[in-house]
């Protein structure tokens, strides 16, 4: 059986905003699916992040600075539960899913870090594995498609429905569905060990970020640096 048959795990995060390094989370999802695509457990977090969001981050997700003030949790407490969450289901090697997990899995250790609460590496023993990835799996079945490949665009592209968009929950279900649509959809990524696709991952997530790269140097950007390792960012000490 491949892994889009079974059993995943997915997460989602709504942050203050777009910098790994920098910024913070507001809510969570951990989304429990069984192959057939039903809700078998979910839990979420609403955190206070202990610095103003962003006008333009609320306009995305809702989320205001006065409404986690009054009714987010304390980060640390709820950092901590999330990432024993993840970190219960990859011991138990049930594949995460993770819209761009590059973005969400960096934040989550960058929070862990801030807060004095172990990282998901540390409680593993290992980088985070087997994690599935829709829109690196995306890039990779479907290079040259033109578009956007963010995940309303996926699930338009692969016709999964998309109820409440930049909400965890809905959108930590919603990367389910596409992920397992691309695994339906091509054999080549349809294969049985998720470690094996994991693996597969690292690979085309370091070529996709190369080729970005080119482009940013051919468009007058040399500067630019795209990370190309997946689907952690390494922590620097002092970053």
């Amino acid at each position: 059986m491949s892994w889009h048959q079974g059993l995943l795990v997915s997460f989602d995060l709504e942050t203050t905003g777009t910098d790994v390094e920098q910024d913070r989370i507001v809510t969570a999802a951990v989304i429990r699916l069984e192959g057939d695509g039903r809700a078998a457990g979910q839990q979420t977090w609403l955190l206070d992040p202990g610095v103003p969001i962003p006008e333009e981050a609320t306009a995305i997700h809702g989320i205001s600075t006065a409404y986690v003030q009054e009714h987010g949790r304390p980060p640390a407490t709820a950092i901590d539960e999330i990432t024993e969450a993840l970190a219960e289901s990859l011991s138990a090697d049930i594949p995460l899913v993770v819209m761009n997990a590059r973005y969400d899995l960096s934040l989550l250790d960058r929070e862990c870090r801030r807060h004095g609460v172990r990282t998901l590496s540390e409680r593993l023993g290992r980088e985070p594995a087997p994690v599935i990835d829709p829109l690196v799996l995306d890039k990779h079945v479907d290079r040259y498609r033109k578009g956007k490949r963010a995940l309303q665009a996926l699930c338009g592209h692969y016709g999964v429905r998309l109820e409440g968009a930049h909400e965890a929950g809905a959108d930590a279900a919603a990367a389910a569905g596409v992920a397992r649509r691309i695994g339906a959809t091509y054999p080549a990524v349809a294969i049985p060990s998720p470690r094996d696709l994991h693996a597969l991952q690292e690979q085309a997530a370091a070529e996709q970020a190369a080729s970005f790269q080119a482009y940013l140097r051919r468009s007058g950007d040399p500067e630019a640096i795209v990370e190309p390792a997946w689907p952690l960012i390494p922590y620097q000490a002092g970053s």
